[in-house]
Formats: C-alpha cells, sequence, structure tokens
C-alpha cells in the first residue's frame, strides 16, 4: 500500500537480541555450536550472503515449540545431514521431525534454553 511515504530501506538484519537466564552460557553455546562469535570476543559474526526470510506467524502457531517461544531462529546450511551429524555428536538436542519441500530441505535443534532453532538447507 502507498501511502505517500518512504519507507526506511534497510540492506539486512543487522543483529538478534534476546533474553536468556544464562547469556554468557548461551552464547558460548552458540559459538561452540554455530560458529556464530561472542560479542565480547571481538568483530561480530558475519553471514554469507543469501536469502533471508522475516515472516511474522500467528499468535498461537505450534511451530515454534513452546507457547512461550515467541521466536525462532533459521540456519542456513550447505549440508544438513553433516550439521545435524556434527550438533548430535556434540550432545545436541535434535527433533527426529524432517521436512523435504521444493524449496529446501529442513530439520531442528534446540538450545540449552529449548529454543527450538530451525536449519535449512536450500536446494541447490
Amino acid at each position: 500500500m502507498d501511502n505517500g511515504n518512504a519507507a526506511a530501506q534497510v540492506s539486512g538484519i543487522g543483529g538478534f537480541f534476546f533474553r536468556s537466564k544464562d547469556p554468557g552460557a548461551l552464547a558460548t553455546w552458540y559459538e561452540q555450536h554455530f560458529g556464530i562469535s561472542k560479542v565480547s570476543d571481538g568483530p561480530p559474526w558475519s553471514q554469507a550472503a543469501g536469502p533471508t526470510v522475516f515472516s511474522p506467524f500467528p499468535a498461537d502457531t505450534e511451530y515454534f515449540g513452546r507457547m512461550e517461544q515467541s521466536f525462532m531462529l533459521n540456519f542456513r546450511v550447505s549440508d544438513l545431514d553433516a550439521a545435524l551429524k556434527a550438533l548430535e555428536g556434540a550432545g545436541v538436542r535434535i527433533d527426529q521431525s524432517r521436512e523435504d519441500l521444493e524449496y529446501g530441505r529442513f530439520a531442528w535443534v534446540y538450545d540449552p534454553d529449548d529454543n527450538k532453532i530451525e536449519l535449512w538447507e536450500p536446494p541447490r
């Protein structure tokens, strides 16, 4: 809808901020299992260029798992099977559900705060 006002143009997501009972331990977990550097350790994590989906869901969605989880991270991976094998070997809790769709393969894991995380391997 054009209301005559120019929208602010953004070039990407510059950060993702969320609450944790133990932010230091959770930041270390994400660094160890996903290679996302902690802000306190120097330059912020830089992600590879690629698609990013920005999509609000209905408030009563069950897709995220727990009802009190108000967001879900989706990480692009180049090899879903290898990522899952590495995470499983490191003791990360892995959901046994999988989806293979025309726009990619999906699996889910959980961080120590019980946040459900989606892993997405886009089609090659």
